[in-house]
């Protein structure tokens, strides 16, 4: 589909990422100045796009998929080599590097969530749900853990932004376009990605909607 504007980022996966471009700030706004219980809420609100994002990338559409983008050495070598290479053919989807920068993003995000679960507020009032599953030293851990674990995805996202703007400058690549309007012109051929049906993304958000009330139930089991 060489020289046309090819469909490349599903709806799903768009709203997700922008989703946590905003969140990231106002989270982070909320616990600098003490406003936890926004904070809190908002944490739920991370924690479902986090779930949706995780489902979606076993059933969602090719360039949504794990399977499509997460690759080995070999792969990351090959793409390594031709980096500044004019004549590369285009990658659709995330290229080997970007696609390990996206699972390095959800397992930190994931770890700043799990963290904040179980985390102790000093007050005692705005504790993580799951906080009353741990007690003494390791509540108290948690906190600090989730404090220092959303310092290192901040630092994730710098270098995330960081290669956005290689991209554009030494590869002339607008990266940030195409994750806007979900379509990218292909300069060379390449196979147009497939898409998953509308009912997947619904499966997806009632998943994650029941994720985040079980967790803010404080994650009860059946004989509870």
């Amino acid at each position: 589909m060489a020289g046309q504007r090819v469909r490349l980022w599903d709806l799903p996966v768009r709203v997700v990422h922008w989703a946590f471009v905003l969140l990231m700030p106002v989270l982070w706004w909320t616990a600098e100045n003490g406003q936890l219980a926004l904070h809190k809420w908002l944490g739920y609100q991370a924690l479902a796009l986090l779930t949706f994002r995780l489902l979606w990338g076993l059933i969602g559409g090719s360039t949504a998929r794990f399977a499509d983008f997460v690759k080995g050495p070999k792969a990351i070598a090959a793409y390594l080599r031709g980096l500044f290479d004019k004549h590369a053919l285009p990658v659709v989807g995330h290229n080997p590097l970007g696609g390990w920068s996206v699972v390095a993003l959800l397992a930190l995000i994931a770890a700043v969530i799990g963290t904040g679960l179980f985390a102790e507020d000093t007050d005692g009032i705005e504790n993580g749900p799951l906080n009353y599953l741990i007690h003494g030293d390791l509540s108290a851990d948690m906190g600090h853990w989730h404090h220092l674990l959303f310092n290192g995805l901040l630092g994730l996202i710098g270098l995330h932004l960081f290669a956005v703007l290689f991209y554009a400058v030494v590869k002339r690549e607008n990266l940030v376009g195409p994750m806007l309007s979900g379509r990218r012109e292909m300069a060379a051929p390449a196979i147009a990605p497939t898409f998953a049906p509308w009912w997947r993304m619904i499966l997806g958000v009632v998943a994650a909607c029941g994720v985040i009330w079980w967790v803010s139930a404080g994650a009860p089991l059946p004989h509870h």
